[in-house]
């Protein structure tokens, strides 16, 4: 297994969409993404390539059966098992907090849960935070999510924050 950042290139960028991205999105409570044709990939595709410019942001892809590491990601011969991206976050100095690392989208292919490769990722996230000087990392789950929850709890996170949600429909007052 190798672990590989994905840049900003429109090729690279699509095939992370295709065989990573959408299957993620499938896995989210609340998506009703079944196939390709429910999603604008050229849009998608688009998106991701400029959020991929971001000298904050990071995004590491895990590809496996590789031999030749070197060149672009869309053009190595591999299986694409997992990616997380990452942020760094540097709070104004008035609220005296610390330089954070953020994990943003976060997911392994099914068939390569609990093999490691979930750690090998984090890692991966971690050295680039430690690597740029943040002292604390933050994520957010779904409250639903309890294999993530379990996961994120054996790392040793906890919860510092809920964050609930209604339409704005049905929120209840009596005026």
């Amino acid at each position: 297994m190798h672990i590989r950042r994905v840049r900003n290139e429109e090729a690279s960028v699509r095939l992370f969409v295709e065989e990573l991205w959408l299957p993620y999105l499938r896995e989210l409570p609340g998506q009703s993404v079944a196939d390709e044709g429910d999603v604008d990939v050229e849009e998608i595709v688009e998106f991701r390539t400029d959020h991929f410019d971001d000298p904050r942001k990071r995004h590491w892809v895990a590809l496996d059966d590789v031999d030749d590491t070197s060149g672009p990601v869309h053009e190595l011969d591999a299986t694409l098992a997992g990616f997380v991206s990452s942020t760094l976050s540097t709070p104004p100095q008035k609220f005296e907090n610390p330089d954070r690392l953020r994990i943003g989208n976060f997911y392994v292919d099914p068939e390569y849960r609990g093999t490691g490769l979930a750690d090998d990722l984090v890692a991966r996230a971690l050295r680039h935070g430690r690597e740029d000087g943040a002292e604390e990392l933050t994520l957010n789950v779904d409250a639903d999510n309890d294999r993530a929850l379990a996961y994120y709890e054996k790392l040793g996170l906890d919860v510092s924050r809920f964050t609930m949600r209604a339409p704005l429909e049905e929120v209840q007052l009596d005026l």
